[in-house]
């Protein structure tokens, strides 16, 4: 944090426990050794009242409020008032810090905005105020990461289909095409079982998947012979009913979450082509069309929020975590860090694997010293990051040739493996 940021005057100091229905606070004017508890009732009106009555008492002077969630319509209110500078908590800390002083972990919200008062007050020069991304940003990070909820639902339904196909009718996860597509759907609603599938004429299987995009004839016809020969898995009348019934009700879920995730991609793709910084993040090998929003929606607008990719890196649960205890050192991974943040850049590491020839050697060279897969990609994604940093903060495409040249130079062994 630089200077000037450790030097602001603040007129008072706030602790803020956010609820669903009311939210506690703890209030001090700063030089006071008063502390005033009283809670806001979760409404917009009690919620702008409050602060409007904040702007007026100190004069538009900055006013510094610590909470612990980190999204959500409390900290949309906070952040829209400029005279509110908002210290955003990380939860586990906080937890961490209570338990120090409550070591039963009894958690109560007044005593809890009392400790995030205390934690404004003394620590403050070590963390930033939360200053919001631009518009566009903050519209693609929530798009970019509902969608990956909206995937996580139909993944946790598909793998509950796949499950109930096995049971009766296996041939289908290979006849249906891809299980995240509409044909996959149509095809057992139209044909649940092998019976039915045997009795339909080729003609009409035929157009079904032309119907649904697929061209290649010779797949087509090996489709029909495999379901001529097929066999069924088990004659049981009450396994194949229910599990029919089971497939279908599942596959009627799955119809508008795939509507969803479409809807969703335009958006997103709308969103991320007005974006400035779109090309900066499309340059990156095996990003694509899913990834490359999710990178900048990490990044964000604000240059001033990251001093080092070393800060992205811990923050992201990319770096791992060395603990020393008198002899003994030993490194994990990081459990404390925002989850979709460090599933995008550990996503992102793995498809470039297939689309950069630097990248592929420097995760074999690690799995050859003997990491594990997820080691590894992880180990890939902090080389990535110091990448992306760089290309973010100069708001300059990436470029391969130039990179490699860069290896080639400081005598990296990687480049050594890229020409063996």
């Amino acid at each position: 944090m630089n200077n000037s940021e450790h030097k602001i005057g603040y007129a008072a100091y706030i602790g803020m426990d956010w609820g669903s229905e009311k939210h506690s606070v703890a209030f001090k004017i700063a030089g006071s050794d008063d502390i005033e508890i009283y809670t806001l009732k979760q409404t917009p009106e009690e919620l702008h009242g409050w602060l409007r009555k904040l702007r007026s008492q100190f004069g538009g002077r900055p006013v510094a409020i610590a909470i612990e969630q980190t999204k959500g319509a409390v900290i949309h209110a906070l952040l829209g008032y400029d005279f509110v500078h908002v210290f955003r908590i990380n939860p586990k800390s906080l937890a961490d810090y209570r338990k120090a002083f409550s070591p039963g972990g009894a958690k109560d919200d007044p005593t809890d905005a009392e400790y995030l008062l205390e934690w404004i007050q003394l620590h403050r020069n070590r963390i930033k105020p939360w200053v919001p991304d631009d518009a566009r940003t903050r519209s693609l990070q929530k798009l970019v990461e509902f969608r990956r909820h909206v995937v996580d639902q139909r993944k946790a339904l598909t793998n509950q289909l796949t499950q109930a196909l096995k049971e009766y009718f296996p041939q289908a996860l290979d006849w249906a095409g891809e299980i995240s597509k509409v044909m996959f759907y149509d095809f057992l609603m139209k044909w649940p079982t092998l019976e039915k599938v045997k009795r339909a004429h080729p003609d009409t299987i035929r157009k079904f998947y032309i119907q649904h995009g697929c061209r290649s004839r010779k797949r087509i016809e090996e489709r029909l012979q495999e379901i001529d020969s097929g066999m069924s898995l088990t004659e049981d009348v009450a396994v194949i009913e229910t599990s029919v019934c089971i497939v279908q009700t599942i596959v009627q879920s799955l119809y508008p979450i795939y509507q969803s995730i479409v809807r969703l991609d335009k958006e997103i793709e709308k969103h991320f082509n007005e974006h400035p910084d779109n090309a900066i993040f499309t340059s990156f090998p095996g990003a694509g069309a899913a990834l490359s929003p999710r990178l900048l929606a990490a990044m964000g607008s604000d240059r001033s929020r990251f001093e080092s990719a070393s800060e992205i890196q811990k923050y992201s649960g990319i770096a791992p975590v060395t603990e020393r205890s008198g002899k003994y050192k030993w490194v994990h991974r990081r459990f404390a860090c925002p989850k979709f943040l460090r599933q995008t850049f550990h996503e992102f590491a793995r498809q470039s694997i297939r689309f950069c020839a630097w990248a592929r050697a420097y995760y074999d060279m690690k799995r050859k010293k003997g990491l594990r897969y997820h080691a590894a990609i992880r180990a890939l994604a902090y080389k990535w990051i110091r990448i992306i940093f760089c290309c973010w903060l100069n708001r300059t495409p990436y470029n391969d040739e130039t990179y490699v040249r860069a290896l080639h130079v400081k005598g990296s062994p990687i480049f050594s493996l890229l020409e063996s």
